[in-house]
């Protein structure tokens, strides 16, 4: 569902299954895997651009070396809302990489419990008089 952009300005699809509500993103970046690992990895380098108070844990849920890794948020401002961010590395021909980054809610108080049915939803039954 999204685009590859070539700018940081990307478009944001928005994903609406049943399961999450996110956004997923995609850079064409010139930099080799390696390099955008070791900003998405290290601490030191992953501080300048997210802050460790936006994580809800410093250590990701989920990693593959090398290709993606997920880390925890949670919101600094009520209503604290809390999400899962992916970021997938994928090299490119030409020594770059393509980075994609998808961000999910996972609260479950944005989840509403889908509501009742107006009707019984059975057969009408006619009683004789």
């Amino acid at each position: 569902m999204s685009k590859r952009q070539t700018d940081a300005r990307a478009s944001t699809p928005v994903i609406d299954d049943e399961e999450t509500v996110g956004m997923v993103l995609e850079y064409e970046l010139e930099a080799p895997p390696e390099k955008i690992w070791r900003a998405l990895t290290i601490q030191e380098y992953r501080e300048r651009w997210l802050p460790g108070s936006d994580l809800a844990a410093a250590e990701p849920m989920a990693e593959v070396t090398g290709e993606q890794i997920c880390f925890r948020m949670r919101d600094s401002d009520p209503p604290h809302l809390e999400s899962v961010v992916t970021f997938q590395l994928a090299p490119q021909g030409n020594g770059g990489t393509v980075l994609r980054v998808t961000h999910r809610l996972i609260d479950s108080r944005l989840v509403s419990p889908m509501p009742g049915a107006a009707n019984s939803n059975e057969p009408v039954l006619m009683q004789a008089a």
